[in-house]
């Protein structure tokens, strides 16, 4: 089954089996999709807490791989609350891109 997932709509779909398979879906609202993934988001912050610029840039291994599954984490409750809000990740980052390089234009050279 994993190596299937190559991308977010495979990575979807992946996750709507997994939640149904385990009777799951009545409880992936958006609400408790976005408090999960808060909550796998503090998870992330809490293994660079205290750290500093340069040893966040290089965590030894076992701290690189528990970063790891924080970030995947994450991502699974995202691509759940979009999925469950109807929302295509990738138009709307790209959507938010080119809004953003309006608000914030690269200074001309």
């Amino acid at each position: 089954m994993n190596e299937s997932i190559v991308d977010l709509a495979s990575l979807r779909d992946a996750l709507r089996d997994f939640a149904a398979a385990r009777d799951w879906r009545p409880f992936h609202t958006p609400k408790n999709l976005a408090m999960a993934m808060i909550v796998e988001a503090a998870e992330l912050v809490e293994h660079f807490q205290w750290a500093t610029p340069e040893e966040s840039m290089a965590p030894p291994p076992e701290k690189l791989a528990a970063v790891r599954d924080e970030v995947a984490d994450t991502l699974i409750y995202l691509v759940e609350l979009a999925d469950a809000l109807g929302i295509d990740l990738i138009a709307a980052a790209r959507d938010k891109i080119a809004k953003n390089a309006v608000k914030y234009p690269a200074p001309q050279r």
